[in-house]
């Protein structure tokens, strides 16, 4: 049984259930008010987007264009400057479309068309920055070896492995004979790579490998491509133009030899110039009869 003080606490309870289930429904059904269409004003704002659209446009090629031609030919190599001043010219594009830009048009503008402006400059900086930075137009970037260095298997050579620039053999002899092979990789023509290569013992240079144009070395190109056996397999050279480059060091004993090796090339707008050191560490393994 239910005594009248429960029923009547409970019969409020849904009278107020009821009467908030029924506001909302009374308020979804309220059509709400739809603002009235202008077709001259649209066309006026459109014809806006469409100036603000080309400005931007016209400011990102031309800040791309200054940038390549006027100020990277007095530059000896890449700076921040190059991405610091187009980012700083952000600050620009609400002053220049006030300025060029009629009145009746750019008081339109929205705290929207001005994050759109800004976003829409950056991305046309950085899309014609890369067409003029790169051949057929330009070349900044420098030469490389395609895969670091590597060393023909041999009898004596145990094992041998390849980590951050270092080249370590483990030998299961006294000494051993190296020959050791790189491949020059650029963008445009490694066949006109200057590299300056030598070999260094305890700081003191052994051999003066190379001094030249990558296509000048003619026997080192052709003792590259008569071995087989690289102890990496063809992770020197694995495109049909790097340049593949092989010298006979010689019988060496265990311990650390360097490698430093210069490349250069006229590049555009400047000259593109790689400086590597590698190093070749042998060991000798102790066997147990």
């Amino acid at each position: 049984m239910v005594d009248v003080d429960t029923a009547l606490r409970a019969n409020a309870y849904n009278d107020r259930k009821r009467r908030s289930g029924g506001d909302k429904k009374d308020s979804k059904n309220t059509p709400k008010k739809i603002e009235d269409f202008d077709p001259a004003a649209h066309a006026v704002k459109e014809i806006a987007d469409a100036y603000s659209m080309w400005l931007v446009i016209i400011y990102g090629m031309a800040v791309a264009l200054g940038i390549r031609y006027l100020l990277m030919p007095r530059m000896d190599e890449p700076g921040a400057i190059l991405y610091l001043l187009p980012l700083l010219l952000c600050a620009t594009i609400i002053p220049i479309h006030k300025i060029i830009i009629p009145r009746k048009y750019s008081e339109l503008y929205t705290n929207g068309n001005w994050f759109r402006a800004i976003f829409l400059f950056v991305f046309t900086w950085l899309a014609f920055s890369f067409i003029v930075s790169n051949p057929p137009l330009a070349d900044i970037a420098p030469p490389t070896l395609a895969g670091g260095i590597d060393i023909e298997q041999t009898e004596g050579i145990e094992e041998t492995s390849w980590k951050n620039g270092v080249y370590t053999i483990n030998l299961n002899q006294d000494t051993v004979d190296v020959v050791m092979g790189m491949a020059v990789r650029d963008n445009v023509d490694a066949e006109s790579v200057n590299i300056v290569a030598s070999l260094y013992y305890r700081g003191e240079i052994i051999e003066e490998l190379a001094n030249g144009t990558a296509i000048s070395h003619t026997e080192e190109m052709e003792m590259f491509d008569s071995i087989n056996n690289w102890t990496r397999g063809n992770r020197i050279s694995s495109h049909g133009s790097d340049i593949g480059l092989a010298w006979d060091l010689g019988t060496l004993d265990p311990g650390e030899y360097t490698i430093e090796i210069t490349m250069t090339e006229e590049g555009s707008p400047w000259v593109n110039i790689t400086e590597l050191t590698y190093t070749i560490s042998i060991a000798q393994t102790t066997v147990l009869d």
